[in-house]
């Protein structure tokens, strides 16, 4: 609602709206696809940068590249071309080349890791988008929105939220807002990942029991063949025995 020129938004509705989107975020996280952050706004990008590295999740928080998402195969070949240059770096090579051609390859290296350093790992196209201003980063939401990716959104008074598929109402301005909604979903991202990796722990155990279990058997079934033939050698004995008598 707008009171005096102030737009108020009802923060119980944004309660229950953080808690649906954490419960969808932590069920991509744990089925181990990949969230991409978007939060280029000066007051929120360095949240951004460090709640989503602590999730290990890529993020964009210095400019949205146009087509980073529908030319995603460009944007790869962009991130390969930082990691060639970092091989030149390390295998010597780039002793041979002029200071010109150092320099040059240097700002190309720094463009590229300030543009794209934070999605080097996004090898595939992300499973979910998450925007900070959906009216700022309209671009990465329309991108999403041709491409079928979900978007997760904070959505101020002054957006559209119809083309978000999880709107959680609050204010993208503030930066204690956008921390607060950030830590909830990185939280639940978290225990997502937890219980992944719990998962995938029972799912070895219980392979390697099965393996453990697959090697015993021939050893059971020798020690039951054995077990079968021992009386049978048994008995024979103890004919000979009684045969040997008869035989003097």
């Amino acid at each position: 609602m707008e009171r005096n020129g102030i737009h108020i938004i009802d923060l119980h509705k944004t309660v229950a709206k953080i808690d649906e989107a954490a419960e969808a975020l932590k069920g991509i996280a744990k089925s181990g696809k990949k969230i991409l952050f978007v939060a280029t706004k000066k007051q929120s990008k360095d949240v951004v940068a460090e709640k989503a590295a602590s999730v290990n999740m890529p993020y964009v928080n210095e400019r949205w590249a146009g087509g980073m998402l529908t030319n995603f195969p460009t944007i790869r070949k962009a991130i390969k071309k930082m990691t060639n240059i970092d091989r030149l770096m390390n295998d010597g090579t780039f002793s041979n080349l002029s200071k010109r051609e150092i320099l040059q390859i240097s700002r190309q290296r720094a463009k590229l890791e300030k543009n794209l350093g934070s999605i080097a790992d996004l090898t595939r196209l992300p499973s979910a988008l998450f925007v900070i201003d959906v009216m700022k980063e309209h671009i990465a939401v329309k991108e999403a929105n041709r491409l079928g990716i979900p978007v997760f959104g904070i959505v101020d008074t002054n957006s559209d939220p119809r083309n978000i598929d999880y709107v959680i109402p609050a204010n993208d301005d503030a930066k204690d807002s956008v921390e607060v909604i950030l830590g909830a979903c990185c939280a639940a991202i978290a225990e997502g990942l937890e219980e992944r990796k719990a998962e995938k722990a029972d799912e070895k155990a219980a392979a390697e029991q099965a393996e453990e279990a697959a090697e015993a058997k021939p050893k059971r079934a020798a020690r039951k063949a054995a077990a079968e033939e021992a009386p049978a050698n048994e008995e024979e004995t103890s004919a000979n025995e009684e045969e040997a008598p008869a035989a003097e």
